[in-house]
């Protein structure tokens, strides 16, 4: 008993701030949507009842009624249209509750007044009008249990007690009646309250979800940008760092290539070699950075044709034969006669990622290089036995920069962007790269491409070479930095060539009409934020519109990348070697200069 009594006090406090606000706004929608159909019932009630002994009584409750039922309907609308405070609402309800008790006099001071007075018949729709608006405040009040309680009670008491006080037995039923007529209400409405409690509950509960939501979705953008910006900056900070690098690696190299065609004794000789190995690796680390920002920029653009990929194979293997026995690995490759269709020099870099890849991190065993068919596709396998990969990392290697077993950045294995580059090629040739791995074991990559079918293969290209010399070739060129300029005239002059050298743009126009320049070699990125593109275009319009011109750069960022590519004039990335620089210069020269 105590529990229910304990249950039924608990449903008569008001609910918490937030709660009763809601309560309170559908106790108004309910009020302002009831109003025409109560009205009329108590108008009906009016003209049926009213008689000659109770015209005044009646016709000042009907105009009590009507009153207040104006009045709540007017409070009703304003709460609803100015909104309810957190503040007004226990006010709200004190008022609430002082109109309650006097509608449900109303309604049982109608009672008292027309039963056992009125006719039988008026009596009963008396009885019927008072039960359908108990009925009915029920789904208005029952989300603020303690109105519908203050509404039902003194109405449906004060009707049977009347009704018990009449001497005949079927009003004293009518009246017993009634009393269970009222429990059977309240336990509706404690059913009816508690659902819209659940309701408002789960209405909170969603708004708070939404502002969580909103407010991680605003953490997560927040962090995106902070990425974003992170990962720009260190993009600006690689562009940076590699153009600062590549200078002196390039001016070093030039000056390496030119002493290395002097007359040098042994030792001088193994001196000169080690130099150019020390070179040789910086470069290499440098390209590779230079092909993560290529593919970063989207300025790889693959020229897919059928080939054969034995070639391929062949190359890899003479590469890195002689680094794998240097470990004490065996390099085995499988010949095949089968041709694809993609880009060879982009799936050429892609092997030599995976090939040196698999040499760094195995140290007993070997690997397998091969090609072999599938259905109508083809697929290179790179197997090794090397420290294999965990599950848990499997996704993380193709990350830049992140390498497994390698904490002191030991530079012989590189630079961590090895399978980064592949996986970035591997999508821009849209083909499939896929990795099995176990650790302790070893590892195998596979890449599927298309099977060159009803499709000839292109032989491979052997260029015809002239010799290393370019006697009586006139170069201008143009770099502000005076120890790039003096390195590339050495070597341009051992090769026979006719050179001058002009640090500015205005420089280079003016020597250009007394050299009269066959080709001319420009640094991208010159002083007051001009470009090497610029200054071929004076140069041509100037000498000759025809006139052919290099590019050479050390710049990685993105847009200085799309941009040198742009121009469609070729273009060379510092450290540029002496072979690199010979072979683009012939490539461009026309063949009526003289070789």
């Amino acid at each position: 008993m105590k529990k229910v009594v304990r249950r039924f006090y608990n449903l008569l406090r008001p609910a918490p701030g937030p709660v009763l606000v809601e309560q309170l706004k559908l106790v108004a929608g309910h009020q302002v949507s009831s109003i025409l159909s109560v009205g009329l019932v108590i108008a009906l009630l009016w003209w049926i009842l009213l008689n000659q002994v109770n015209f005044v009584a009646l016709s000042v409750w009907a105009v009590c009624m009507i009153s207040g039922l104006l009045l709540t309907y007017q409070r009703a609308r304003t709460s609803l249209r100015d909104g309810i405070s957190l503040e007004q609402a226990p006010g709200i309800v004190r008022r609430l509750i002082l109109e309650r008790i006097f509608y449900s006099s109303g309604w049982g001071g109608l009672g008292f007044m027309t039963l056992g007075v009125a006719t039988e018949n008026s009596g009963l729709l008396v009885l019927a009008a008072i039960a359908g608006m108990m009925s009915g405040a029920m789904s208005t009040f029952a989300p603020v249990f303690l109105l519908f309680v203050v509404t039902v009670i003194p109405t449906i008491a004060l009707v049977a007690w009347k009704l018990l006080l009449l001497d005949d037995p079927a009003f004293n039923a009518l009246g017993l009646g009634f009393v269970i007529f009222m429990f059977a209400l309240l336990g509706q409405a404690i059913h009816s309250s508690k659902g819209a409690r659940l309701a408002i509950d789960l209405r909170f509960e969603n708004v708070e979800l939404l502002n969580q939501l909103h407010a991680e979705t605003q953490i997560a953008e927040a962090a995106q940008r902070e990425a974003e910006q992170a990962n720009a900056a260190k993009s600006m900070f690689l562009a940076a760092a590699s153009h600062d690098l590549r200078q002196p690696i390039h001016a070093q190299g030039l000056f390496l290539d030119v002493l290395s065609r002097t007359a040098l004794d042994p030792r001088q000789r193994g001196l000169i070699d080690s130099a150019m190995a020390a070179r040789e690796a910086s470069s290499e680390m440098l390209n590779t950075l230079l092909d993560f920002s290529r593919i970063e920029a989207g300025v790889v653009e693959p020229q897919v044709q059928a080939f054969y990929v034995q070639p391929i194979l062949n190359k890899i293997e003479r590469e890195f034969t002689e680094q794998a026995d240097a470990r004490g690995l065996s390099y085995r490759s499988r010949e095949s006669a089968l041709a694809v269709v993609s880009d060879p020099n982009l799936i050429e870099l892609i092997l030599r990622n995976l090939v040196s890849n698999a040499i760094k991190y195995t140290r007993q065993g070997g690997l397998l290089v091969n090609f072999r068919r599938k259905g109508t596709m083809g697929v290179f396998e790179v197997w090794d036995t090397g420290i294999g990969i965990d599950a848990s990392q499997q996704e993380t290697i193709f990350r830049e920069f992140h390498q497994l077993g390698n904490p002191e950045r030991d530079r012989n294995k590189g630079l961590g962007l090895g399978l980064a580059i592949v996986q970035g090629l591997a999508r821009t040739l849209g083909i499939q790269l896929t990795l099995h791995s176990v650790a302790g074991r070893g590892s195998v990559f596979r890449l599927e491409l298309p099977l060159a079918i009803g499709e000839r293969p292109q032989p491979a290209s052997v260029s015809a070479q002239r010799e290393a010399v370019l006697p009586n070739v006139r170069v201008l060129v143009l770099d502000d930095d005076p120890v790039i300029c003096a390195g590339m005239i050495q070597l341009l002059n051992d090769w026979g060539c006719v050179c001058e050298a002009a640090q500015s743009i205005e420089m280079a126009i003016a020597l250009a009409p007394k050299l009269l320049p066959d080709v001319v070699i420009s640094d991208y990125r010159l002083r007051e934020h001009r470009t090497g593109i610029e200054a071929i275009c004076s140069l041509r319009s100037l000498v000759d519109e025809r006139l052919p011109a290099l590019l050479i750069t050390g710049d990685t960022g993105p847009e200085r990348l799309r941009e040198a590519m742009a121009s469609g004039i070729p273009v060379l990335h510092k450290p540029v070697s002496s072979s690199q620089l010979f072979h683009a210069l012939i490539s461009i020269l026309p063949e009526t200069v003289p070789p």
